[in-house]
């Protein structure tokens, strides 16, 4: 089975790298723009909810800016499945990120490759084999649960259980009774004020 190109065969490379290139100086450049309007109208106290929830809105979407354009496959399914994958997948550089989020150079490689074994005819499984055989068990965002990962599992449960304990021990050693003791002549005075 012949796999899709990543890039088409009508534009080279550079021209590819300059479009991505282009297409994030322009949202940028609009983004700045933005940030001048929202700012000239805060200084004259004329900033709206709706403008602040429009800027939110506005900005939400500038993760989706890791994936250059000419990473993107031609198929929408094919680029719908690159995508869930890369989305499993932890960028060794950032390593709270999936790759699908990280502008690293290496995530940007590992969606290539990602994009490159789905073209090849990879099913999910095979290509997160692949990545898993090349890079550990460390790149997956979630690990399953196995052998050597049952300290990665087992931690946060063993740490919930050590503090309920703590609090239990705490709670206790200061929740005593009072020993008996007999009243200061201060406090039988003021015992007397109140009867």
């Amino acid at each position: 089975m012949s796999g899709l190109r990543l890039r088409s065969s009508s534009s080279a490379p550079g021209e590819v790298y300059l479009k991505g290139r282009m297409m994030r100086e322009r949202a940028l450049d609009g983004l700045s723009r933005v940030i001048q309007a929202v700012s000239s109208l805060r200084s004259s106290g004329r900033v709206s909810l709706q403008l602040l929830i429009l800027l939110g809105l506005f900005l939400s979407p500038l993760p989706a800016l890791a994936v250059n354009p000419d990473e993107v496959l031609p198929d929408p399914a094919l680029e719908a499945r690159a995508r869930a994958l890369s989305a499993e997948l932890r960028c060794m550089v950032c390593q709270n990120q999936s790759i699908d989020d990280s502008n690293a150079d290496l995530a940007k490689d590992l969606r290539l490759l990602v994009r490159e074994r789905i073209t090849n005819g990879g099913s999910d499984e095979q290509v997160m084999n692949y990545i898993v055989s090349r890079y550990g068990e460390f790149v997956l965002l979630n690990p399953p649960f196995s052998e050597k990962t049952w300290l990665l599992w087992g931690t946060p449960g063993a740490l919930f259980v050590l503090g309920g304990l703590v609090i239990v021990f705490y709670a206790r050693r200061h929740s005593r009774k009072p020993t008996d003791r007999a009243l200061t002549a201060e406090e039988e005075a003021l015992l007397a004020d109140y009867e």
